[in-house]
C-alpha cells in the first residue's frame, strides 16, 4: 500500500503532540544536497535547509562517510565516563575558529537551547551574578531559561505562565524600523536604572544577526559600543551564533564581521551537517569557572556528531564554502531585488552572506507588515515545488536558508518560482 502525505499527516495529528508545529503538510522520504523528495515521489527545492542546519547540504558524501566509519568504532560512551578523540579534536578546531585573540576552551552539548542554557550557567559561575539582558525579537530556544531570553511569547511560551526571572529586555537596533544604535544602548542603560544594577548582570546575550526575529543584522557600531559597555561593567558578552554560525553569513562566525569578540559564543545547527551537536566556546578562564561535573550531558558531544562536524569543517575548506556563501548570497539578493522592482510590497531585501530575507509591507510602509501575503507565497511556492520559511515578529519576513552547496541552476529555479508567486499573488 502506497503512503501519502495526507495519510501520514493524519497519523501525525493523532500521535504527535499538538505543540509540535507542521509548517508544511509534507512527509519527506529522502533528500540529496538541496532537494527533498516526499513519500509520494515529488521533488522539492529546499530553501529552508532544516532551518539553517544544512549549510553543507543533505547527505554530503564526506559527512556520511565519516559517520559510517565511526559507526564501526563506537557510538556512545558518555564523554564524561570515557573520552574519545573526535570530541577533543573538534574542541581544538572550534577554539581556533571562534573570534577572539585569547585562549579558549569549548563545551559540546546536543541542541542550541542547551548551548545557550550552559552559556548562562557559565556566565553566572564566572561573574558571581545572576541577571541576564536579552533583546526584543531575539530567539534563543524553547527550554525554560531560553524562553525567558526569547523575545516572542506567542507561540513559544503561550499558556505556560511566567518564565524564570532575572532576565531583562533591551531593544535590538534596527534602522528599518526606526530603532537607532543610540536608542538601543539607552534601553540597556534604562535596565540599569530601573531594573537591575550592572553589578547584578552576569551577561548580555545577543544574536549578531537575528534569526527567527527577522534576519536583522546588528550594526558594527552597536556591537562595538556593546562590547565597551560590557567591559565597563564587568558583564560577559554572549554571542548566540546558533543560526549564524557554520558559515551562513560568509564568515564562519558572524562576529568576525562585527569588529569585536564575545566572551562566550554558542553554536549548533549546521556545525554537524544534520547531526545533533551544539556547544559553547569562550575564554578559557571563564569556561573553567564551573567545577568538574557542572557541565556535560549523557549524549553531549556524541561521537557520531563530532566526526560529522569534523567532516563539515573539511568540506568548508576543500569546497571553499565561505567564498561560495558570498556568491550564493549575491545571486539571491540580485534576484530578489529584480522581483522587488516589480512588486513594491517587498519593502526590504537584506542579508549577510547567504542569510537572506525579504520583508513585506502594505504600500511600502514599515508600520504595516503584510503577513498575509507571506503566508500565501509560502503556500504557492510549495505547490510549485519550493520549500520556504517565514519569520519575524509579525510573520511578514520570508527567509532563505538554502544549502551553500546548491548549484546556480537550482538557485535560479527557486528564484523563478518566487518571482512567479509574487506575479500571481501580489
Amino acid at each position: 500500500m502506497s503512503k501519502s502525505n495526507e495519510s501520514l499527516m493524519q497519523r501525525r495529528q493523532a500521535a504527535v503532540a499538538r505543540g509540535v508545529s507542521a509548517i508544511h503538510p509534507i512527509v519527506a522520504d529522502h533528500a540529496k544536497n538541496s532537494t527533498v523528495v516526499d513519500v509520494e515521489g515529488r521533488e522539492f527545492i529546499d530553501f529552508a535547509g532544516g532551518i539553517a542546519v544544512l549549510n553543507t547540504g543533505h547527505l554530503h558524501p564526506k559527512v556520511i562517510a565519516a559517520v559510517q566509519a565511526q559507526l564501526g568504532k563506537l557510538t556512545h560512551t558518555c564523554f564524561q565516563v570515557l573520552a574519545y578523540e573526535p570530541y577533543i579534536e573538534l574542541c581544538e578546531k572550534i577554539n581556533a575558529l571562534v573570534p577572539g585573540d585569547f585562549a579558549k576552551k569549548t563545551l559540546l552539548v546536543t541542541t542550541g537551547s542547551e548551548a545557550v542554557e550552559n552559556a548562562v550557567k557559565i556566565a553566572r559561575a564566572a561573574t558571581g551574578r545572576s541577571g541576564v539582558i536579552a533583546f526584543t525579537g531575539g530567539y534563543h530556544g524553547r527550554t525554560m531559561m531560553t524562553l525567558s531570553l526569547t523575545g516572542k511569547k506567542v507561540p513559544y511560551a503561550a499558556g505556560m505562565g511566567l518564565m524564570p526571572g532575572g532576565v531583562y529586555r533591551a531593544i535590538y537596533p534596527c534602522e528599518l524600523h526606526g530603532v537607532s544604535v543610540d536608542e538601543s544602548i539607552a534601553s540597556i542603560e534604562r535596565v540599569f536604572k530601573n531594573d537591575a544594577e550592572p553589578r547584578d548582570i552576569a551577561a548580555i546575550v545577543i544574536e549578531p544577526v537575528q534569526g527567527e526575529g527577522g534576519f536583522y543584522a546588528a550594526p558594527k557600531e552597536f556591537m562595538q559600543r556593546l562590547r565597551a559597555l560590557c567591559d565597563q561593567h564587568g558583564i560577559l558578552l554572549i554571542a548566540d551564533e546558533v543560526q549564524t554560525g557554520a558559515g551562513r553569513t560568509g564568515t564562519f562566525f558572524a562576529m568576525e564581521q562585527m569588529g569585536v569578540a564575545a566572551d562566550l559564543t554558542t553554536f549548533a545547527k549546521s556545525i554537524a551537517g544534520g547531526f545533533p551537536l551544539a556547544g559553547v566556546c569562550g575564554k578559557a578562564e571563564i569556561m573553567d569557572a564551573v567545577a568538574p561535573g557542572g557541565l556535560g550531558g549523557t549524549y553531549a558531544g556524541s561521537p557520531l556528531a563530532c566526526v560529522a562536524a569534523l567532516a563539515v569543517l573539511e568540506v568548508f575548506e576543500e569546497e571553499q564554502l565561505l567564498q561560495r556563501c558570498q556568491a550564493v548570497g549575491e545571486r539571491l539578493k540580485a534576484g530578489l531585488r529584480d522581483i522587488q522592482a516589480r512588486h513594491p510590497v517587498i519593502g526590504d531585501v537584506r542579508g549577510l552572506g547567504a542569510m537572506i530575507a525579504i520583508e513585506l509591507f502594505d504600500a511600502g510602509n514599515p508600520e504595516k507588515p503584510n503577513a498575509e501575503l507571506v503566508g500565501k507565497v509560502v503556500t504557492r511556492a510549495r505547490e510549485k515545488g519550493l520549500i520556504l520559511l517565514s519569520c519575524g515578529p509579525y510573520y511578514n519576513v520570508l527567509r532563505i536558508l538554502v544549502p551553500l552547496t546548491a548549484e546556480d541552476e537550482l538557485l535560479d529555479r527557486g528564484m523563478a518560482i518566487i518571482a512567479e508567486c509574487f506575479d500571481e499573488l501580489a
